[in-house]
């Protein structure tokens, strides 16, 4: 079930990075701290960047 959980955060969080970088808003270096950021930080980047980021940027 671990194993589930944590391939699925790594599913998210490339999800969370290609979207990231359709955002025509930020330039190329918030992009990659933005990535870098939900990468970091799987579950919690996804669910800040998802619920508090995705329709502000």
């Amino acid at each position: 079930m671990a194993k589930i959980i944590y391939i699925l955060g790594i599913v998210i969080a490339i999800w969370c990075v290609l979207d990231i970088f359709k955002k025509p808003k930020l330039g190329i270096i918030g992009k990659i701290l933005l990535s870098i950021a939900v990468l970091a930080f799987s579950w919690v980047g996804f669910v800040v960047y998802y619920f508090l980021l995705k329709d502000r940027i």
